[in-house]
């Protein structure tokens, strides 16, 4: 998952062919099938395709081609297109934010029953991972791999001004005081990068603060609960009144993973899925941090693709049993060795957290435990866009704090009101 999800998020509903087959081939081999399996990462497909002929060994009547889209961007793009053609791939990877609208539309098959009728083993993935894929009590999606978020920080930085190194133990005073020490002004350093990021910034300190995003129900707004203004104001006064962070323009300007990179920034809050990327960034002393704790608790937002079967296969008993394989333990080993992604498989996250010894890894399974499930609607698209668009500028201290969040309130209840 991409800090810039809510970008890539169509805007209009998605069309699901009326007619048509999916991009299944029994070809001329019989009772033979072949499967098409869309994916978006090519750091990923060497794997997927490992796990597509292990598949084949145990189901000698399928075979099960890994269709690449490179990009997130371009994947949507081209899946949302042949949804309408009717021949989208047999299985595919989904994610939170657009599950509802697939479910909705009737482009996702609902597992529920087959789930059941199989005894397929759920509890094998986080929970909260479950119920995102969840919708009206029907299970769309079966947990592939998961992310959480942590408190990055470069160690050379934190030595050089004599500040401890973050740990479990940390608050939210113990971030503001460190970022403080942390920042130079005529080095042009700063003690935490705050950009108006959701998933990996806000949307953590909104849940510490014990406010919330969507309602439960996916029917109300949380913005206007003052809990979740506590949880932005967080940020708010990080760059505004501390200075501690570099302002949005210059967080817009540039990309601030590289300013991370380039010891420009001491902390930032950042997804699982760039740790390879720090991992590997020659001369940065890094290591990784829980986020802190709020004036409720802890909290962490946590998402994960799921894999997920087209409504209009033309072979669903088929296309369910390579969804079953790779939910299960052997799949999720051969995910785990890459280590590109936490695998969601439980017991096998270690295998994940040795990939990379530098860093500790362990952090974001600890978290698990406080996790909250990544905030969508139905069409989480018509709000997000105004979210992300209000957020930026009451981070940039061009809008009262207060009066966005009222603002955000009222235009996402509008939305979900029309759900």
């Amino acid at each position: 998952m991409s800090k810039k999800v809510w970008a890539l998020i169509c805007a209009g509903a998605l069309v699901t062919g009326a007619a048509g087959c999916s991009s299944s081939d029994s070809g001329d081999s019989g009772d033979k099938v072949t499967l098409s399996y869309g994916i978006w990462d090519k750091n990923q497909k060497p794997a997927m395709e490992k796990i597509a002929q292990e598949f084949g060994r145990t189901h000698p009547g399928i075979t099960v081609k890994v269709e690449l889209t490179p990009g997130s961007k371009d994947y949507w793009t081209k899946l949302q297109t042949s949804a309408a053609g009717g021949s989208a791939p047999d299985v595919f990877w989904m994610n939170g934010p657009r599950v509802g609208l697939w479910a909705s539309q009737g482009a996702l098959l609902p597992l529920s029953d087959r789930i059941a009728k199989d005894g397929f083993d759920t509890s094998k993935f986080p929970a909260s991972l479950n119920e995102l894929y969840t919708l009206e009590g029907k299970q769309y999606g079966v947990p592939k791999d998961y992310d959480t978020v942590g408190l990055f920080y470069n160690k050379d930085l934190f030595d050089k001004a004599g500040v401890k190194y973050p740990d479990a133990s940390w608050t939210w005073e113990d971030v503001r005081d460190a970022a403080k020490k942390l920042t130079d002004p005529e080095k042009g350093v700063y003690g935490i990068a705050a950009p108006a990021w959701s998933q990996e910034v806000y949307y953590n300190t909104i849940y510490q603060a014990g406010g919330h995003v969507i309602s439960p129900d996916g029917r109300k707004s949380g913005f206007d609960d003052p809990a979740t203004v506590e949880g932005l104001r967080f940020w708010v006064d990080i760059i505004n009144k501390d200075k501690s962070s570099p302002t949005i323009q210059q967080l817009e300007d540039t990309d601030p993973i590289q300013m991370f990179q380039n010891g420009k920034v001491a902390m930032f809050s950042d997804g699982s899925y760039d740790a390879i990327a720090y991992n590997q960034t020659e001369g940065l002393n890094v290591d990784v941090a829980p986020l802190p704790s709020g004036p409720k608790g802890k909290g962490v937002i946590i998402h994960g693709l799921a894999n997920v079967v087209y409504a209009k296969s033309e072979h669903p008993d088929e296309a369910w049993e390579f969804v079953k394989f790779l939910g299960g333990e052997q799949a999720n080993r051969i995910q785990a060795e890459t280590g590109t992604v936490i695998p969601a498989y439980d017991g096998l996250q270690d295998t994940w957290v040795k990939s990379m010894p530098k860093l500790r890894l362990q952090s974001f399974i600890d978290q698990v435990p406080d996790a909250v499930p990544y905030p969508r609607s139905m069409n989480t698209a018509v709000w997000s866009t105004k979210e992300t668009e209000l957020i930026a500028q009451a981070f940039a201290g061009t809008k009262d704090l207060d009066a966005t969040a009222k603002e955000l309130a009222a235009f996402m209840n509008d939305a979900l009101a029309k759900e």
